[in-house]
């Protein structure tokens, strides 16, 4: 007698569910990284910007070079506002995928602790069939060695 777990076939399915939530949550984790070395990235350079603009002041600067510098910094503020939405973004779909990776990963191990209680009775009852073909043979070795 072979043991077939009844929810072989589903637990399949949501093996590979769970294989493609994380991907998807790799993906994200992914994104997420990207977006904030780029926003590491920009702030740097704002900071380094500064520290050089700073620097120069010192030494005396003309107006229009000024200008030039705080123009510069201006639209590098805007990137690092639009990255900051970005990261922001990415953060938020990276925690919802994870947490669809962790509702996906509960499901798994569900039918995983099915598949070894119903193994478990399977052997039980396996074991008990055994003994009471033992009984048996025990039986009618005794009845045979009667006659």
């Amino acid at each position: 007698m072979q043991y077939q777990f009844k929810f072989n076939k589903i637990l399949h399915i949501k093996e590979r569910e769970k294989d493609q939530a994380f991907d998807v949550y790799s993906q994200a984790v992914k994104r997420f990284e990207e977006a904030a070395g780029k926003l590491y990235e920009l702030l740097k350079k704002k900071e380094d910007l500064e520290a050089y603009q700073q620097s120069r002041l010192t030494m005396g600067l003309p107006v229009q070079e000024i200008r030039h510098h705080q123009h510069f910094v201006d639209s590098l503020e805007k990137t690092i506002d639009h990255y900051q939405k970005m990261v922001a973004n990415a953060r938020s779909q990276m925690n919802f995928q994870q947490e669809k990776l962790l509702e996906k990963n509960i499901e798994v191990k569900k039918y995983e602790k099915m598949k070894e209680k119903d193994l478990a009775s399977f052997m039980e009852s396996i074991k008990q069939t055994e003994g009471r073909q033992m009984d048996d043979i025990s039986i009618q070795h005794f009845m045979n060695r009667g006659n």
